[in-house]
C-alpha cells in the first residue's frame, strides 16, 4: 500500500468513525483486518458489511458517491447486502451533508461555473437522454414489466404483481386527470408508450406524446400501431421547449429529473403555456429534501455521472418556487407514493439479477452490470430511508373548477 493510499484509508476511516451514528458498518480488508464503526440503534437496527478487494477503494471514497460507484464497477469492493450498505449511508447522510454545506462556499463558485457550461440545452439533453434510454430496448425488456413503465408502480392490492401495479398507476393517473373522450392529453416524456396507449384505449381521449430518445420513439410508434390507435395517438420526437399548441390535460411521469436544475422554471412555464385556461397537469417526480438539494444540485455524483448524465432531482420547495414564479398554476393535490417505489425497485433488481447472464449475452459487460446492480440497490435504499421521495402532484390552471376525485392511497401489504 502506498503512502498516499494509507493516508486516504486513515482519512476515510476517521470520517466514517465520526459521522456514522445510526447503524454499524464493518469493513473487511484482504489481509483479514476488520474495522468497525457506528452504533446500533435498537429502535431501527441496521448492520452492513463492505469487503475491500483493492486498495484503490480508499482514495476513491474521498470522491463521495461517484468514487464509491466507480470503484464498485471496477470490482474494488463488494457487499453481501448492497441495499443495507446504501441504507446505512443514506441514514447517516445528514451528517455528511452538514460537512458539505460547510465546504459549500469554497466549492460553489466552481460548481456554478461548471453547471453554466453544462447547461441542458436541447442538443445536450438529447445526448444525455440517449446515454441512458438508448442503451437498447432489449435491456429494459429484461427487467421491467410488459408495460415497460420505468417509474414507480402503485401496489393498490395485497399480492399485486409488478405488471398489475404499473397498470394501476396508469389508471390512477388517468382518473386524477379526469380524462374524457373530448380531451386532448399532452404527455412530456413518452417512455415506451404505455401511458399514451392506456389513456387513448381506456379513456377515449386524443394523446400527443413526445420523447427525445430515438429508441423510445421507435418503440412507442410500434406500440401505437400494434394497438391500432394511430388515429388517437401522435408520437413526436421533440424537446419540450419546442412544443406548440394548447392541450386540455398534461402528464409528465418522472421526466423532470432530466431537466437540469437551471431549467426547472423553463420546464414549468412551458407546461403552463401549453395548457388551456381550464387545464390540469399531473407531474410524477422523484424529489429530494431541500436541505440536500442545495448540496447535490451542482455536485458530481454516482447517479448523474455514471447512470443519468446531467440529471438532477428537484426538491418539492424548488418545484413550488418555480410554479409560483413562472406560471399561473395552483396545487390541487400532492400524494406521496415513495413506499411504492421501494417495492418497484425490489422487483426490478430481482429481475435484473435473474437476467444477468442474458444481459451479458446482449453485450453489456461486467462493469456495466455491476454499475446497474448498484444503481438499482442505491435507489431502493434511498427511497427506503426517505433520502429521496416520489410524489404525484396535480396542478391546475385558474379556470379549472373540478375537485380531485381520488382519495389518498396507502401501500398495500405484500
Amino acid at each position: 500500500m502506498t503512502t498516499k493510499t494509507r493516508l486516504a484509508r486513515t482519512a476515510v476511516l476517521a470520517l466514517l468513525g465520526r459521522r456514522t451514528r445510526h447503524g454499524e458498518l464493518t469493513v473487511h480488508e484482504p489481509d483479514g483486518t476488520v474495522h468497525r464503526v457506528g452504533t446500533i440503534d435498537p429502535r431501527a437496527p441496521l448492520r452492513a458489511r463492505l469487503d475491500v478487494h483493492d486498495d484503490v477503494l480508499w482514495p476513491s471514497l474521498l470522491r463521495g458517491s461517484l468514487g464509491l460507484g466507480s470503484s464498485y464497477g471496477d470490482g474494488a469492493w463488494s457487499s453481501p447486502d448492497l441495499v443495507a450498505l446504501i441504507r446505512l449511508a443514506a441514514r447517516n447522510a445528514t451528517q455528511f451533508d452538514a460537512l458539505r454545506r460547510w465546504l459549500g462556499p469554497v466549492a460553489r463558485p466552481a460548481q456554478n461555473l461548471a453547471s453554466s457550461v453544462r447547461r441542458n440545452t436541447p442538443g445536450r439533453s438529447r445526448r444525455q437522454i440517449a446515454a441512458h434510454y438508448d442503451l437498447g430496448n432489449d435491456l429494459y425488456r429484461l427487467f421491467l414489466d410488459e408495460t415497460l413503465m420505468y417509474s414507480a408502480a402503485v401496489f393498490e392490492t395485497p399480492g399485486a404483481t409488478l405488471h398489475e401495479a404499473q397498470l394501476a398507476k396508469l389508471d390512477r393517473i388517468c382518473r386524477k386527470l379526469q380524462l374524457t373522450p373530448g380531451d386532448h392529453l399532452l404527455e412530456i416524456g413518452t417512455g415506451w408508450g404505455a401511458m399514451a396507449v392506456h389513456a387513448a384505449r381506456h379513456y377515449g381521449c386524443r394523446v400527443t406524446t413526445t420523447t427525445i430518445s430515438a429508441e423510445q420513439h421507435a418503440a412507442a410508434l410500434e406500440r401505437v400501431r400494434a394497438a391500432g390507435l394511430q388515429d388517437r395517438v401522435t408520437v413526436l420526437q421533440q424537446d419540450y421547449r419546442h412544443l406548440e399548441g394548447t392541450y386540455d390535460k398534461l402528464v409528465s411521469i418522472e421526466m423532470i429529473e432530466a431537466v437540469g436544475w437551471r431549467d426547472f422554471g423553463t420546464y414549468f412555464k412551458a407546461c403552463s403555456d401549453l395548457l388551456t385556461p381550464e387545464g390540469i397537469m399531473l407531474l410524477q417526480a422523484i424529489t429530494i429534501d431541500e436541505r440536500a438539494y442545495e448540496v447535490e444540485k451542482a455536485s458530481k455524483s454516482f447517479i448523474n455521472q455514471l447512470i443519468f448524465p446531467g440529471g438532477c432531482l428537484p426538491s418539492q420547495e424548488v418545484i413550488a418556487r418555480s410554479v409560483r414564479r413562472e406560471t399561473d398554476l395552483r396545487v390541487v393535490q400532492l400524494e406521496d407514493i415513495t413506499g411504492h417505489y421501494v417495492r418497484t425497485l425490489q422487483e426490478w433488481r430481482a429481475n435484473f439479477l435473474t437476467a444477468e447472464r442474458e444481459i451479458g449475452r446482449l453485450g453489456y459487460d461486467l462493469r456495466f452490470r455491476r454499475l446497474w446492480t448498484l444503481y438499482l440497490a442505491y435507489c431502493e435504499a434511498g427511497f427506503a430511508e426517505r433520502r429521496i421521495y416520489d410524489v404525484q402532484l396535480l396542478l391546475a390552471k385558474p379556470r379549472f373548477r373540478a375537485e380531485p376525485l381520488i382519495p389518498a392511497l396507502r401501500l398495500a401489504a405484500a
